[in-house]
């Protein structure tokens, strides 16, 4: 990545940290995806039972991979006839992991489901939420992070899961009230009441959508 590209991800990164840890949460900035996958996996204890939403990011950096080819019970829901028993399995596991659709600079995380699995799990249950986060996903303010989650995260996912909504059509958030909405549960995590809990990994890197 461009020189001045990282210089300015490092400074914004130490902006957000210091966000996140005003709000009890923990924030680490890696300076590219090999950097990023050792700092999660030293976040994750060996025989830890992991599991996840949907998150491209958290794929990108090699972590499912390593996860799966490591000493640790890695629930991989896409390996479960019964989804919904995996998907509830992630409400007792040690570790949850996720992506972001947006995040704030003084460190609030947002994200938009369909399902809502993600988003319940990432508020209650497992004992530790990680995230994998570009800095591309870097917005100003929760009004800007909102946008960025409807107008580009929204529609790219539509188009990446071909499903029938007006956002997948136009490229940006019609507020739709399709059968098919993949907007259906708005999280917004500004505070964890459980030290330790939640972790946010920010990648010098453009990761997800």
């Amino acid at each position: 990545m461009n020189e001045n590209i990282t210089k300015r991800n490092e400074l914004l990164a130490e902006k957000v940290i210091k966000g996140l840890q005003s709000r009890n949460m923990s924030g680490y900035y890696a300076k590219d995806k090999e950097e990023a996958l050792k700092i999660a996996l030293g976040l994750i204890e060996e025989g830890s039972s992991v599991t996840m939403g949907g998150g491209m990011s958290v794929h990108e950096i090699g972590l499912v991979e390593a996860l799966k080819k490591g000493n640790y019970n890695f629930i991989d829901r896409d390996t479960y006839e019964d989804k919904r028993a995996a998907m509830l399995l992630a409400y007792d596991a040690d570790v949850f992991l996720s992506s972001a659709n947006a995040m704030t600079e003084d460190g609030i995380l947002v994200n938009i489901d369909g399902n809502s699995n993600r988003v319940s799990a990432i508020a209650q249950g497992p004992k530790k939420v990680i995230f994998i986060v570009g800095m591309n996903k870097i917005a100003n303010d929760v009004d800007s992070a909102m946008k960025r989650a409807r107008n580009v995260a929204a529609p790219i996912n539509a188009q990446r899961f071909n499903i029938n909504t007006p956002c997948k059509l136009t490229g940006a958030c019609m507020d739709c009230k399709s059968m098919d909405t993949i907007c259906c549960q708005f999280l917004i995590t500004r505070f964890s009441k459980h030290a330790g809990r939640i972790h946010v990994v920010l990648v010098n890197d453009n990761l997800g959508f």
